[in-house]
């Protein structure tokens, strides 16, 4: 029993997740009508009584990006004209995230204008997960609960984990990340030394740590061409590592990953259900996928009944 009225809602980018959570809830999907104009222009229409309800959300602003953005603004308008209590945007993938700050001089800051265009469509929180930046949140004058796909991966990696294994963060900003994965499954970690040039290019410069011997897995926020995590598992097999797997939140896998981990050294690259696959990487036997439906699910039970979040994660 809940203490407040609430709904789900979901557009169209990463519905199989959305039915997901809401089995896990016990509840169904509110009725959206989405329409898509000849021109190109969406268009939604709520198809219940919602005043007054807190409104949930799910929606992944993953590829095509400013469809999916533009169509999660759409439905926040829609709710918020039909008089809904509140509206939580759940955005298991964030996009533009990458985009935290400005690299080259009249350059934009993309992910701070995507935060400023959900708190003009009237969203009172934001719920996410794995961030690619974390001074993101600090972007919303709005609560935001920040999640992490760590329990959900580490149900995965620790019944195969042994002495044989070891972390790897595949930059000096995943430091933080690879930390948290070898305390937990109690083993050691080593970093990837990497110069990226340019987007999308990286050139592996070094390993520090000894992994010699080690089964790798490499603990990343997000794999997109997968150009980095190929690279750094080559470089560790050139280290003397018996072998290499990859773990990473958000499998977005764009371009040529699908072809570049089947011809790298990886065993196995997990991701979870933030970002859809598309069917080529559905089709890649080293890519498996888990699911992060029933930690959003809780996420949800926490606001709604003014739990703590935190303890998802202690």
């Amino acid at each position: 029993m809940y203490k407040k009225d609430y709904r789900l809602f979901s557009g169209a980018a990463n519905l199989p997740l959305a039915e997901n959570i809401a089995k896990n809830l016990d509840m169904s999907l509110s009725k959206v009508d989405f329409k898509r104009f000849s021109d190109g222009e969406s268009y939604c229409e709520i198809r219940e009584n919602v005043r007054g309800v807190d409104a949930f959300i799910i929606q992944s602003t993953c590829r095509p990006v400013n469809d999916n953005v533009m169509e999660l603004l759409i439905l926040c308008d829609a709710l918020r004209r039909a008089s809904v209590g509140s509206i939580t945007a759940v955005i298991p993938y964030y996009g533009y995230a990458r985009q935290d700050r400005k690299v080259h001089p009249r350059s934009p800051i993309t992910s701070k204008l995507v935060a400023d265009l959900l708190v003009a469509a009237g969203v009172n929180r934001v719920v996410s997960i794995d961030l690619h930046a974390g001074q993101i949140q600090g972007f919303f004058n709005i609560p935001f609960d920040h999640l992490y796909a760590m329990p959900v991966m580490l149900d995965y990696l620790r019944p195969g984990f042994t002495e044989d294994h070891m972390v790897v963060s595949p930059d000096a900003g995943g430091v933080e990340r690879a930390r948290a994965y070898s305390k937990r499954l109690g083993g050691s970690f080593a970093i990837i030394d990497k110069r990226r040039e340019r987007a999308n290019v990286s050139e592996v410069m070094n390993v520090i740590g000894d992994v010699r011997g080690k089964h790798c897995v490499i603990v990343d926020d997000m794999i997109d061409t997968a150009g980095t995590l190929c690279g750094a598992a080559q470089a560790l097999m050139d280290h003397g590592a018996k072998g290499v797997s990859a773990v990473a939140c958000h499998g977005v896998l764009s371009g040529p990953a699908a072809e570049r981990i089947m011809a790298s050294p990886l065993s196995e690259v997990i991701v979870s259900d933030t970002h859809p696959l598309s069917e080529s990487v559905k089709a890649c036997p080293k890519v498996k996928q888990v699911t992060v439906a029933k930690l959003l699910a809780e996420a949800i039970k926490a606001i709604v009944s003014g739990d703590s979040i935190s303890r998802l994660f202690a």
